[in-house]
């Protein structure tokens, strides 16, 4: 979960404390690599693949998949930002995120989107990401890839691409960086 999130989420005026290390950065890139595989793969190719990272914390991943596409396709792979904020079905239950940059730079019509997210949890910010998403156009297919899948599903969504199932309690907190993932809870 990225910070701006964190600091929505209750108890409010908390900070992320770690309790354990479950992925270490060499894990993360295996992870990444994996995945881009799996991509190139079921497309035969990423010709037609667009990558777009959920703002803030589907950004690095993103680039990091981009950049292993790259490199199995021996070609440059395209890529942009949306931000969910305004799609939210929250809005007024929790406080309302700073906006993001939103940077969707081709036309999706017709493309396989790869939605990329650090965590997915309840699936309510990929609902979002798809409505986003609509407004730029008619893509044929999209796909989810996610670093951490932490289970408690409260729609019917699910990943295409995963780095690592993670079983968690709802109460715990799931923080993802290139440089690893950790479980731990929001303390005072």
């Amino acid at each position: 979960m990225a910070e701006r999130e964190r600091r929505g989420t209750p108890p409010f005026g908390t900070s992320f404390v770690a309790r354990s290390r479950v992925m270490e950065a060499a894990d993360v890139e295996r992870a990444i690599r994996r995945m881009a595989h799996e991509i190139s793969e079921q497309h035969h190719g990423a010709e037609r693949v667009y990558l777009v990272g959920l703002q803030t914390g589907g950004v690095a991943i993103a680039r990091a998949l981009a950049a292993e596409l790259s490199s199995i396709e021996k070609r440059p792979i395209e890529m942009g930002t949306i931000d969910v904020a305004m799609y939210r079905d929250d809005i007024g239950l929790r406080p309302v995120l700073e906006e993001s940059e939103t940077d969707i730079a081709v036309d999706i019509d017709g493309r396989t989107i790869v939605l990329v997210d650090d965590v997915l949890f309840t699936g309510r910010t990929i609902r979002a990401a798809l409505d986003a998403l609509a407004d730029f156009g008619r893509p044929e297919a999209v796909r989810l890839a996610v670093m951490v899948d932490r289970g408690h599903r409260e729609l019917p969504i699910r990943p295409d691409y995963v780095g690592k199932n993670l079983p968690t309690r709802r109460n715990e907190m799931v923080n993802v960086s290139l440089d690893g993932v950790d479980l731990g809870e929001m303390k005072r």
